[in-house]
């Protein structure tokens, strides 16, 4: 047996949560080399690298592969985890063809959620293997807190995973992360009547940004670097525990520049214009130039289409050789829980049909009915 001593450098999970507002997208920002997977909008107002906002769960997998097959960046960042959940959730619904998740009898569909969610964590393992940072934001919610030993309840902070549903992907996320950052607003409140404090005048002061690192009965918190309990919120606080080079891919431009060297010209040719790091995340995400017609077709659907060049003849084409609807169906005659339930939902196997038919040369062979749930 091989035995290793001494320390591995290796890529980081990070999981960084808070009330909102108080700065969580800015700080994961300051992560080398970063790409923000967008769920609920909220770079809208940044310059950062980003991939088109995913409208499906489905188009948030796939935005994974590609980032783990292209290596297109150092640190993937994931803004929020809270509204990615939201949206396996309603994955599970429309696979399962429910309308609301207690649908499933008592419990089985926070089981069914918790299972995609792991595997959802396992994907992004695959990201980190590959020396790749993965940063996941989260809003903090507060709720009452009663320890089976002690008498009374208190108020604590935890990840906003939904009420019922973090008792299931809460841990799995604390479990999975190498680092829990608790982000907040440090006030201290004073009196200002010489009163005391349980009868006089209280005011709240302060106000300053900080992080906690360690676990406290009032928030959630680790870290496996030996960091200070209290630190400013500010990445400079934690930089020495982040790799900026794990990977074969890390750029040597500085960690704030979001624009590459302009392209070098022969001098005859007319200056060519600069090509943002936002642009060439686009194209690395294969968006088709001439993108297919997806007029009134639902945009978690039009997303996937137009991300893989998939036109509608192509959809029409694997709809009908399973029997669904005749070929000249248009889309937007399909049902909506077909379209969400199946096209969507199966959006791998769909298109692994579509590839295949590329491939015949125009020659539609249907796939065998275990390799397409289309049930």
């Amino acid at each position: 047996m091989q035995i290793i001593t001494g320390k591995i450098k290796k890529a980081q999970k990070v999981v960084i949560y808070g009330p909102e507002g108080i700065g969580k997208s800015t700080f994961a920002s300051r992560f080398p080399n970063p790409l923000f997977l967008d769920t609920e909008g909220s770079t809208a107002g940044m310059d950062v690298p980003r991939a088109p906002k995913a409208t499906s769960w489905t188009m948030l997998r796939q935005q994974i592969d590609e980032v783990k097959k292209d290596m297109l960046c150092t640190t993937l960042i994931i803004d929020t985890i809270d509204w990615a959940e939201q949206m396996c959730v309603e994955h599970i619904l429309a696979k399962y063809q429910k309308t609301g998740i207690e649908d499933f009898g008592y419990g089985n569909g926070y089981v069914y959620v918790k299972e995609e969610f792991g595997r959802f964590l396992n994907q992004l393992q695959d990201v980190i293997d590959k020396g790749i940072n993965v940063v996941l934001t989260a809003h903090a919610q507060m709720r009452k807190f009663e320890q089976p030993d002690e008498l009374g309840q208190y108020d604590r902070y935890e990840l906003k995973l939904g009420k019922k549903t973090s008792s299931q992907t809460s841990p799995l996320v604390k479990e999975w992360a190498d680092i829990v950052l608790f982000a907040n607003y440090k006030t201290y409140v004073i009196n200002v009547d010489n009163q005391g404090a349980q009868k006089g005048k209280n005011k709240a002061q302060g106000g300053k940004r900080i992080m906690y690192t360690t676990h406290h009965p009032c928030w959630d918190a680790k870290n496996r670097h030996e960091l200070p309990e209290e630190l400013p919120f500010e990445y400079l606080s934690i930089a020495h525990c982040i790799p900026s080079g794990v990977n074969s891919m890390t750029s040597h431009q500085p960690q704030h520049q979001l624009t590459p060297e302009p392209e070098k010209t022969v001098p005859t040719d007319p200056p060519k214009a600069e090509k943002t790091n936002q642009n060439t995340v686009q194209e690395d995400f294969k968006v088709n130039k001439s993108e297919p017609s997806t007029e009134n077709i639902p945009k978690s659907l039009a997303d996937l289409m137009t991300a893989n060049g998939v036109t509608v003849e192509e959809i029409q084409k694997a709809v009908a050789s399973r029997g669904y609807y005749p070929e000249d169906t248009p889309i937007t005659n399909y049902d909506p829980s077909f379209i969400s339930g199946v096209l969507v939902a199966a959006w791998t196997a769909v298109f692994g049909m579509i590839k295949d038919n590329r491939m015949k040369n125009g020659r539609f062979v249907s796939a065998e009915p275990d390799e397409i749930p289309f049930n």
